[in-house]
């Protein structure tokens, strides 16, 4: 996969994870991938309801140790 921007919100609390995203899939064309980084366990259910709300895809979702990784393909 083409990640189009990768966004390091590691350390950070909700929201702040959320609204880093939101802005980088401003910057991105329709159908470029997102990946973002977390350390906040409450990015998994944000991140599932963030797209569901706003039509961007979840393509993947993934915890690796204590970092919860997120793949988002701009609607």
């Amino acid at each position: 996969m083409d990640i189009a921007k990768e966004v390091d919100a590691r350390g950070l609390n909700c929201p702040l994870p959320i609204l880093k995203a939101k802005k980088a899939l401003a910057e991105l064309q329709s159908g470029e991938l997102l990946k973002v980084l977390c350390t906040d366990a409450g990015s998994v259910r944000d991140f599932q309801a963030f797209c569901k709300q706003t039509g961007h895809a979840l393509v993947e979702q993934q915890t690796v140790g204590d970092e919860y990784i997120h793949l988002l393909r701009r609607r």
